[in-house]
């Protein structure tokens, strides 16, 4: 059927027959597969591409529904297409290809599941096979290394340990944060908000739920309307948000606004919801219920380039205290955009200023033809402790809804025509959704969370019970300081209690024993059982203050 490319390795559907048949892939198919493209990669067989009229292609893939689909729906009429030719397979494919297969030095069956054709329940049953390929053994190994690694830092699977996240059938798609999981949850939102205060951004709240009226001026409801959540309000259509622009433009366009006004930041930690397929679930990386830092900035076309700046530094400022590198990328105006081609060029010379300004030039890579059809957009990857891309920040530029909601500001002039404009819309967000970068941060700390961001950062450890009201009380000093705290007073050794402190990934113990008692201290251990002595809780309190302003 279809064998698209991904950013980690490529896949191909093919139909097995029905879901009641014994077609299924398994685990065992894996070694068969990797033996046969062992093979192909010996016989070095050429790829050759073939250009073909769209007749052609009809009459070449004759028989195959899913292929003549394709080719019917995708391929207008008298127009080509391109197919390659490797070995027997002749296969619909826009290529490039490299020369022959015996440029794959190592290949690798990686794992499998079950579809179905364009992802609709209602259609054929497919078995689906994930496979990556390589030019060197090395590079095999080392994807190899970090798969393992990503299997011991799945975020479902830390979020279960450490009690963080649980999910329930009657709602799918949708995580019940636990105390320890909401701890994270909300210190990830306050960081955002610590930033937004200092760089001048204006949170506001806004409705859940809208009349579809809302996205059918926004748009939203031709393109989008088969992932909402719609429902009747008195014989009206109404629909939760998916998303929390068209929203924060019916508060721009509440009252006149001047130039002097500009830049406007609204920022928004609404909650969304989007339907996404049961099939198409994912942990906390694809779900139907979300917040994101999402905010909008309202400005003038001149104020664009600092604008994108500031984002800029946002970003960087926020990826760095989480130990992640970036890079980016300038996607340019595609061949269906729309607006005045000129203000497309004016825009993205801006973005691209900003760019060079804060990367320095050769610092970023231009995508050409990669833009929204709204505007051009700024897309930042983020890697995380193994190397994987993820995309979670954007900046994005938009001329069409401040069009279709018909904002604008004085401008000040007299001149008769010019005294309104309108303004330039920025969307930008530096986690995305809050809880998919809980699942990228939980992967890339491998659940030993940072110390301002732990949900368990001290353990007071008593060596023997005498001492148990001196540990409670060190344990309030902490908790009335900010501090989450807890005391071991069961009945387990002491080398146990250490023992169960570190593997449920408290960043430190406090351990006390009749010497720290007199001198009203506490001994320090780390997760890591690093002993690092012994200090006055006073102190010790100022240490954590440190760790927690430096978000370390």
């Amino acid at each position: 059927t279809i064998g698209p490319p991904l950013a980690g390795g490529f896949y191909y559907d093919s139909y097995m027959g029905d879901a009641n048949s014994d077609g299924a892939f398994r685990e065992d198919d894996y070694k068969p597969v990797e033996a046969e493209v062992q093979k192909i990669v010996k016989q070095k067989q050429k790829f050759e591409r073939l250009v073909v009229t769209k007749e052609e292609a009809l009459d070449m893939f004759a028989g195959n529904p899913f292929k003549e689909q394709i080719i019917s729906t995708k391929i207008p009429d008298g127009t080509r297409t391109t197919v390659y030719r490797c070995g027997d397979l002749v296969d619909l494919c826009r290529g490039p290809h490299v020369p022959n297969t015996g440029r794959i030095k190592a290949f690798a069956a990686t794992r499998h599941s079950a579809t179905n054709w364009l992802g609709d329940t209602e259609n054929d049953s497919l078995q689906r096979i994930y496979g990556i390929s390589f030019p060197d053994k090395k590079m095999l190994k080392t994807w190899l290394e970090n798969q393992d690694k990503a299997k011991e830092r799945d975020h479902r699977r830390i979020a279960q340990q450490q009690d963080l996240v649980m999910f329930h059938e009657l709602s799918a798609g949708s995580a019940f944060w636990l105390p320890h999981g909401a701890r994270i949850y909300n210190k990830l939102i306050n960081f955002i908000k610590e930033h937004y205060w200092k760089r001048g951004y204006d949170e506001i709240i806004t409705p859940n739920v809208y009349n579809l009226d809302l996205w059918h001026q926004s748009g939203h409801a031709m393109h989008y309307k088969d992932a909402m959540f719609c429902f009747d309000v008195e014989g009206k259509e109404w629909a939760m948000k998916p998303m929390n622009c068209p929203g924060h433009c019916l508060m721009f366009a509440g009252k006149i606004r001047s130039y002097r006004d500009l830049p406007i930041r609204f920022a928004d930690f609404g909650v969304l919801h989007r339907n996404e397929l049961s099939g198409a679930l994912s942990g906390l990386t694809r779900v139907r219920r979300f917040q994101q830092d999402d905010a909008h900035i309202y400005c003038r076309e001149d104020q664009i380039e600092d604008e994108v700046l500031g984002a800029l530094e946002f970003m960087k400022s926020v990826y760095t205290t989480f130990g992640m590198t970036y890079k980016l990328e300038l996607s340019t105006r595609p061949k269906k955009a729309l607006g005045d081609k000129e203000l497309w060029d004016r825009a993205e010379a801006a973005l691209a200023r900003a760019m060079d300004t804060f990367a320095g030039k050769g610092g970023w890579r231009e995508n050409p033809g990669d833009g929204a059809f709204y505007g051009p957009k700024i897309d930042i990857k983020v890697m995380d402790a193994m190397e994987r891309v993820h995309q979670c920040a954007t900046v994005q530029l938009d001329f069409q809804l401040p069009i279709r909601f018909e904002l604008e500001y004085n401008t000040g002039s007299k001149e008769k025509g010019k005294e309104f404009a309108r303004p330039v819309m920025v969307h930008r967000a530096m986690l995305g959704s809050v809880e998919r970068m809980f699942a990228v941060l939980c992967e890339h700390y491998g659940g030993k969370w940072p110390f301002w961001l732990s949900p368990r950062q001290v353990m007071v450890v008593p060596i023997h019970k005498d001492w148990s009201d001196y540990c409670q009380e060190v344990r309030g000093k902490l908790h009335d300081a900010g501090f989450y705290a807890d005391v071991d007073l069961s009945k387990a050794t002491f080398q146990k209690k250490v023992r169960n402190a570190q593997i449920a990934q408290y960043n430190f113990q406090l351990v006390i024993g009749e010497a720290e008692v007199k001198n009203g201290t506490v001994n320090i251990r780390t997760r890591d059982n690093k002993v690092e002595g012994e200090k006055k809780v006073d102190e010790l309190i100022e240490y954590f203050q440190q760790l927690r302003n430096e978000h370390k």
